[in-house]
């Protein structure tokens, strides 16, 4: 994974990065229940979205929400969605986005990350740890807030 780029996704990419077959059991963590509830308060022109490539190839996707005014805090500098092909996990695909993700708040003035993400074993929390994400508390529908300082 040497080739490993960003690019935004687009009518071009969204097939790709929409058929995108993850490992089993995975597909319920895509959306944590937070997300579902908070999506229609969003302003949607601050919305990040990504295709991660391998070679011109896509890999994963990561989509991330800029917006120092939303009225939830957790909700103001977050990744949305960081999904990887299973075929390219354990690969540092995830890491790349990540922290892709971590450099645009930067940029934008931020210096916290958050994520939200639906508990389970086979859930994304070990690799947000493993990024070195923070525990922060559980939103009213019970998932986990997690916090990287910038």
């Amino acid at each position: 994974m040497n080739g490993l780029g960003l690019e935004e996704l687009s009518a071009t990419t969204a097939q790709a990065a929409n058929s995108l077959e993850l490992l089993p059991g995975q597909e319920e963590f895509e959306t944590p229940v937070t997300y579902v509830h908070a999506d229609a308060s969003l302003d949607h022109t601050n919305t990040w979205s990504r295709v991660i490539t391998d070679d011109g190839h896509v890999v994963g996707v990561i989509r991330a929400h800029f917006d120092s005014e939303h009225p939830e805090p957790a909700l103001r500098c977050c990744i949305w969605r960081v999904s990887v092909a299973a075929s390219a996990q354990g690969k540092g695909v995830g890491r790349f986005a990540t922290e892709a993700a971590s450099e645009e708040a930067r940029s934008r003035g931020f210096d916290t990350l958050t994520v939200v993400w639906s508990p389970g074993d086979q859930g994304p929390g070990e690799f947000f740890h493993h990024l070195g994400f923070v525990d922060q508390g559980v939103t009213e529908y019970g998932d986990q807030i997690g916090a990287l300082g910038l």
